[in-house]
């Protein structure tokens, strides 16, 4: 019987720099300490990244598709309030699997152009889908608010998802790499978007809300 394959060292060096940059923060890992944890030569990591950055870069591409294909789903079906709470937990899931972006966001976006454009086209596309599902709601009859009420609540929705892990990072970078604090966190996340929503839903809105989330 022949063991596994070993996998590529590039994929490798992907998958253990994600997780130090979770764990400790990009700017705290430099490339020497990627390669001793990896146990290979530092000219060996080189020949399949040039430098930091581009390390940085490919992961925050992987990132920018997971998030990107959720967003697209969210525009093609138009979520409803059933699909508010799974989807958002969704969201909070990917954003916690690359959380070095959001913990380190201020750090980063200095150093990484790329990453400040990519960012900003995510948020662009977070306040579309909020928007989308505020019109849905409206069109259904299931929420009530003028159009300035609507915009405010989608830049909050937004606000909230987008700065939702450095708010708890303060809160809990002791138990940053723990994963009951990670479930806890993105159940709060939810939970915190779903509060800004509830009260501008009709009655029959908020049970089908509450039904959904009780029911995931």
């Amino acid at each position: 019987m022949t063991g596994k394959a070993p996998r590529r060292t590039r994929e490798r060096i992907l998958e253990r720099s994600l997780a130090l940059f979770n764990e400790l923060g990009e700017p705290g890992v430099t490339v020497a300490a990627i390669a001793e944890d990896l146990r290979i030569s530092p000219g060996n990591l080189y020949y399949h990244f040039a430098n930091k950055e581009e390390i940085v870069t490919a992961l925050f591409a992987r990132f920018d598709t997971r998030i990107g294909a959720l967003l697209d789903e969210a525009g093609r079906r138009e979520i409803r309030l059933e699909d508010v709470a799974p989807f958002l937990k969704l969201l909070f899931e990917a954003i916690w699997d690359y959380r070095f972006v959001y913990r380190d966001i201020n750090d980063l976006l200095s150093r990484h152009r790329s990453l400040e454009l990519g960012l900003q086209a995510i948020v662009a596309r977070k306040t579309e889908a909020a928007a989308m599902l505020c019109r849905v709601l409206a069109e259904d009859g299931e929420l009530s608010a003028t159009p300035d009420e609507v915009s405010a609540l989608t830049t909050n929705l937004v606000v909230v998802a987008t700065g939702w892990l450095p708010f708890e990072y303060i809160g809990g970078a002791r138990r940053f790499g723990d994963p009951g604090f990670a479930r806890a966190s993105i159940e709060r996340g939810v939970g915190q978007l779903l509060a800004l929503l509830r009260p501008w839903l009709s009655e029959s809105g908020r049970r089908r809300l509450d039904r959904a989330r009780n029911d995931g």
